[in-house]
């Protein structure tokens, strides 16, 4: 269920409250949800989820982004939240696929190589490719300033 991207990174498709407590069993010490509520009818609020972690002892946060594309506000939160982590995080979305694109484009910004982070992507089944031109974009202006 949980797709691991690096040593502090998971991603994976809608979780429940259940799921928190294998999260944290793991390890997770955050939660990123990056699903928008009311997305589907048979989502799991998060409200819900975020109740599970705050049981659990667990950090939460919520960055949706929609199915339409990710803006620059919600890079800057996924960005903020995984340099004020302190150890393993764990976003979802529907299927992991946004969590996986934002959390490339927020590592882009903070410098890292656009070739890495896809095959990193890769290694665990997600695609970059549509945001390709984006991710060089932002990982070159990271290394202008």
């Amino acid at each position: 269920m949980f797709r691991r991207l690096n040593e502090k990174m998971l991603v994976a498709g809608q979780i429940t409250p259940e799921d928190v407590a294998e999260a944290a069993g793991l390890g997770v010490r955050l939660i990123i949800n990056n699903r928008p509520e009311g997305e589907a009818p048979d989502q799991p609020s998060g409200a819900s989820i975020k109740a599970a972690a705050d049981a659990a002892g667990l950090g939460y946060v919520a960055i949706p982004v929609s199915p339409a594309g990710i803006a620059p506000p919600q890079i800057d939160a996924m960005a903020e939240a995984l340099s004020a982590a302190d150890g393993l995080i764990l976003a979802f979305c529907r299927s992991g696929t946004r969590s996986t694109l934002l959390w490339s484009l927020a590592r882009a910004r903070a410098g890292e190589d656009p070739a890495q982070l896809a095959a990193t992507a890769k290694a665990a089944g997600y695609d970059l490719t549509p945001i390709a031109p984006q991710l060089a974009t932002i990982a070159a202006a990271a290394r202008r300033s």
